[in-house]
């Protein structure tokens, strides 16, 4: 649980970090409220398991991208990367629980965070002739 709230945190704190360069622009104010949801989730079952809150250390740490098409572009790769560790810690995760939640959170990314930011992609790239 401790790497799927860190991934978390990071995803939060890049997105805020691309609307503090770039404005509130779609779908990253969208998706950084989701992240807080996300770790909300997270978070609630370290309570249950009486987990130690991990710090968040990500603000501060991470740098937006130079330009709105890069910065969609780094969003499809990180939810990717995202669902891929999700399918990890589920295949080791037998607590019915925590295995709805993590479900949850990769279903977020693949169905909804991921076609947003291809979407974010598409608009942004030349229109080649």
């Amino acid at each position: 649980m401790n790497e799927a709230l860190d991934d978390e945190y990071k995803a939060r704190a890049t997105y805020r970090k691309v609307i503090e360069n770039f404005g509130p622009i779609r779908p990253f104010v969208n998706i950084v409220e989701a992240e807080d949801r996300h770790a909300a989730a997270l978070l609630s079952l370290f309570e249950r398991y009486d987990i130690p809150l991990p710090e968040d250390l990500w603000p501060g740490r991470v740098r937006a991208p130079e330009t709105v098409e890069q910065a969609c572009r780094s969003a499809v790769e990180a939810e990717k990367e995202n669902m891929a560790m999700y399918e990890r810690l589920l295949k080791a995760t037998p607590e019915p629980d925590v295995r709805r939640v993590l479900e949850n959170l990769q279903s977020a990314s693949r169905d909804r965070h991921l076609p947003a930011f291809e979407r974010c992609l598409q608009r942004r790239r030349p229109i080649e002739s």
